[in-house]
């Protein structure tokens, strides 16, 4: 051992604390680069987001209005009561053939009278203008006012598809060279009909609250009767995966013990979470259609396979949800003499409830916007034309819903269906965020610190 002897230099001074060296630099440097790529990123996503809204409303809007004209229509007698004793029976076998004259030649009197010219001689040249559902529409309101038979009433019709798009700049003088159900002139009635107040543009409630229409009768087609659909479907998702799932995850999380059985089921909840719904879609063919023999395109079928999709999202929503509660809790409980039973279930179960509802309210709307598996049940547009009779036929009887009647208004050549797909994505968006709205003030009624 020797002494160590000083030789009177001080130690070489590597740098200051106060200044940065150049590998300190690099670090912060890389720190701002990627700073700016997660704001970039974020901003790219606003904006694609942003795009996507925009593109959405400015194309389904327009779905949300519909053409309509003021059109005053004689009921004749001689055409729907003959036998003039205004007997139900009598008038109910009129057809709306009978009422379709009726109403063309209303129309035709009405541009007359407003001094509009015209190379149209005759009134059933004039049926362009108007809907196919307009006779309905009428024969209804008359079988329902039998005594107004003989006086002239003022409807409000609706306009066909394409005078409802060439209002809206869906259908120009130019696109219509080569459309046959309307031409140049009715496009000039059209506009002598607007500037005398005749025909306007106004709210379509039958959007929302109507249901689908065929191929002729876009202007009529609503959503209201595939929405319905929707919720019988929801209310069988929601009483039959809520407690099933959350049932399993407390089984599974709390009292299995780990073996190769659970191990097994778990790997499978995984894998099941990952499997296309379309798989889902073929399984509840097969076993709740061809097997079981419940109707087909009823909701109570598509809500079971939509059961089926949504377990494995909510039992890993509540076995993480679980997970999250701190040990301590179980043990304090155990410590003051619960039982395994109560301590999961007065304790956990509780203080886990934000993140279960949460897991289940998203699970729901991932539900709610599935169309696949409902269009191998046959749940398409086009199939329920009124409103069930009963909750019993809100079940039972067939019925679309409403990703599958947007996908199938997507199909349709009419571009005035195409319009409506969108509208349709805006009413669905709408569901959507209010049930994202319902998970978040949910998780923090329920949410407890600990």
């Amino acid at each position: 051992m020797t002494d160590a002897t000083f030789t009177g230099e001080s130690p070489k001074r590597h740098g200051s604390l106060t200044a940065s060296d150049v590998r300190t630099k690099r670090r912060n440097a890389s720190e701002k680069r990627f700073r700016i790529y997660g704001l970039a990123a974020i901003g790219a996503g606003l904006f694609f987001l942003v795009v996507l809204l925009s593109a959405i409303i400015s194309n389904g809007i327009g779905a949300f209005q519909q053409t309509f004209i003021q059109v005053p229509v004689y009921l004749d007698p001689a055409t729907l009561d003959k036998n003039g004793n205004r007997d139900p029976a009598d008038l109910a076998k009129v057809s709306t053939f009978g009422y379709t004259p009726l109403i063309q030649t209303g129309l035709y009197q009405l541009v007359r009278d407003a001094g509009i010219e015209t190379d149209y001689e005759d009134a059933g040249d004039m049926k362009a203008l108007i809907s196919a559902s307009a006779a309905a529409k009428v024969r209804d309101w008359t079988l329902a006012h039998p005594d107004r038979i003989g006086d002239t009433v003022e409807f409000e019709i609706l306009a066909s598809s394409r005078v409802d798009g060439y209002l809206k700049g869906r259908v120009t003088r130019e696109s219509i060279a080569e459309d046959r159900n309307i031409d140049a002139g009715h496009l000039d009635l059209t506009d002598a009909l607007r500037e005398s107040g005749a025909l306007h543009k106004s709210f379509n409630a039958e959007f929302i609250f109507g249901s689908d229409a065929s191929e002729s009768r876009a202007e009529q087609a609503g959503l209201g009767v595939s929405m319905l659909g929707s919720f019988f479907m929801m209310l069988v998702v929601l009483f039959l995966a809520l407690p099933i799932g959350v049932a399993a995850s407390i089984y599974l999380e709390e009292f299995a013990s780990q073996n190769k059985f659970t191990d097994f089921i778990e790997v499978n909840i995984s894998n099941l979470a990952a499997v296309p719904s379309i798989v889902f879609g073929i399984l509840g063919l097969a076993a709740f259609i061809q097997f079981a023999h419940l109707p087909q395109s009823a909701p109570i079928v598509g809500g079971l396979v939509l059961t089926l999709m949504t377990l494995p999202t909510i039992i890993i929503s509540t076995r993480a949800s679980l997970k999250a509660v701190p040990p301590s809790i179980r043990d304090a409980a155990l410590g003051v003499g619960a039982s395994k039973m109560q301590a999961v279930f007065h304790h956990v179960l509780p203080l886990a409830m934000p993140g279960i509802l949460t897991g289940t309210i998203i699970g729901l709307a991932q539900a709610l916007g599935e169309t696949a598996p409902l269009l191998l049940i046959g749940m398409v547009g086009y199939i329920a034309t009124n409103y069930p009779d009963g909750l019993v036929s809100g079940f039972m009887s067939p019925n679309s819903a409403m990703p599958a009647q947007i996908y199938e208004w997507a199909k349709r050549a009419d571009p005035a269906y195409y319009e409506r797909a969108w509208g349709g994505i805006i009413i669905l968006l709408v569901f959507l965020l209010i049930m994202n709205v319902i998970a978040i003030v949910l998780r923090r009624k329920f949410e407890r610190r600990w």
